[in-house]
């Protein structure tokens, strides 16, 4: 009996690492785009959460309200890595956010949202708004992201006299100023991407 069931508890546990590992095959597949996208949140948001894909429809019907997708047109033949997507889960306030973002308008929120990035992203300058990606641009305070999470605010002015150094490892003020005002909170491996940022 005690063999049956450690037999049973082996297979499962294989089964659950072998579900959340990367599947194999093209970058632009569905399968593919679900499992990068909701890695950028921990699995018990992103397992649940809708998930638009990179063409912008919806590739995965969600239950708890969350939204997972990329920040960045895919290429011809899929993304490297979910890095390179600057993949985001958002909730239903920081959604809001998001849209508001893209399409250039001042964001209407309900109330505070959140916005979960594991993977990261692939930098803006931390004043300018829509310098996404634009790494060799010559951007004065210009920081490619590791792991964070960020709380857009519902009134920017709750983040007045926060910080807006992102060297301290502590959670820093992004766009002040802006209607695009928000916080970002690094975690661990923050630095990844940008060490000569960090902490010194």
């Amino acid at each position: 009996m005690l063999k049956i069931t450690l037999t049973t508890i082996f297979t499962l546990l294989v089964s659950l690492s072998v579900s959340s590992a990367e599947p194999y095959g093209s970058h632009a597949s569905e399968r593919w785009q679900i499992w990068a996208y909701t890695s950028a949140a921990p699995s018990f948001i992103g397992d649940h959460a809708t998930v638009i894909g990179a063409s912008g429809k919806v590739i995965r019907e969600g239950t708890n309200g969350w939204r997972c997708e990329p920040f960045m047109p895919m290429p011809e033949r899929g993304f490297k890595d979910p890095h390179s997507s600057v993949a985001a889960c958002s909730d239903k306030n920081a959604i809001a956010w998001a849209d508001a973002y893209k399409a250039n308008e001042v964001p209407q929120l309900e109330a505070d949202g959140w916005i979960w990035m594991i993977h990261g992203d692939l930098g803006v300058d931390n004043f300018i708004p829509y310098t996404d990606a634009q790494k060799d641009a010559g951007h004065k305070h210009f920081i490619e992201s590791g792991a964070h999470i960020m709380l857009m605010p519902k009134d920017p002015s709750s983040l007045d006299g926060q910080s807006t150094d992102y060297t301290t490892g502590a959670p820093y003020v992004m766009f002040a100023g802006t209607p695009y005002v928000h916080l970002m909170i690094p975690l661990e491996g923050y630095y990844d991407y940008q060490p000569e940022s960090g902490p010194k």
